[in-house]
């Protein structure tokens, strides 16, 4: 019985390292955003020099993941705009917990597997990440679709289930300029990099899984 609940916290925490470092790398890889720069026309469409939404964007990214204090280079921010960031920087942190106490958790059972503390149950002959990566991959279906096909209403959607209640997120450009340097397709491109993280990991574990099945068998 012990093997399965073990199986399956492997595969929960599995599910969960993924999708919270599929989250984290944009979050995290400012060269993705520099790359939207030039990819998304922002020195044109706003009117803005590089450096001065570089410089928006670092300042930005700082007090979101430095806990540095608050502000958007030389662009105008309102009280409004700033709270939304506050419930920014909790999710952020909130994100890159989860994915540590996450990765804890597969560290700890796997050394307590390979030196014979526990045991992890195969189902299906499978490891637990193949369970992981066929989820993963299911979701990635969903919400890529969704995302593909509606991508407002998705959008819409994750604000309103990650920020109930409020529409700070709803930004006026006139009070909050650095929404003009993030544009919703810099978020579709976001999403569609997290999806395929996401996607990639995912097809890892099951080939893994399968290769790991077919060694034992021939053994």
């Amino acid at each position: 019985m012990m093997s399965r609940i073990h199986s399956v916290l492997l595969s929960i925490a599995g599910f969960f390292a993924t999708l919270t470092f599929g989250f984290a790398v944009p979050i995290v890889c400012r060269p993705f955003y520099y790359i939207q720069i030039s990819l998304l026309n922002l020195e044109e469409t706003t009117g803005y020099s590089r450096e001065t939404i570089r410089a928006a964007y670092d300042e930005l990214m700082d007090y979101l993941l430095k806990g540095q204090p608050f502000g958007t280079g030389s662009l105008a921010w309102s009280p409004s705009g700033k709270s939304h960031f506050e419930d920014c920087l909790f999710l952020f942190h909130l994100d890159f917990t989860v994915l540590f106490i996450s990765l804890g958790i597969i560290l700890l059972l796997l050394l307590l597997y390979r030196f014979g503390k526990i045991r992890i149950h195969r189902f299906g002959g499978q490891s637990p990440f193949f369970y992981t990566g066929v989820f993963n991959i299911f979701l990635f279906l969903i919400l890529g679709l969704w995302g593909a096909f509606s991508f407002d209403t998705m959008f819409v959607a994750f604000h309103t289930a990650f920020f109930p209640g409020k529409s700070n997120w709803i930004f006026d450009p006139n009070t909050d300029e650095i929404i003009r340097i993030l544009p919703e397709q810099f978020f579709f491109n976001c999403a569609a990099a997290i999806l395929i993280i996401i996607f990639v990991l995912s097809i890892f574990y099951i080939i893994q899984s399968l290769r790991s099945r077919k060694k034992q068998k021939n053994s």
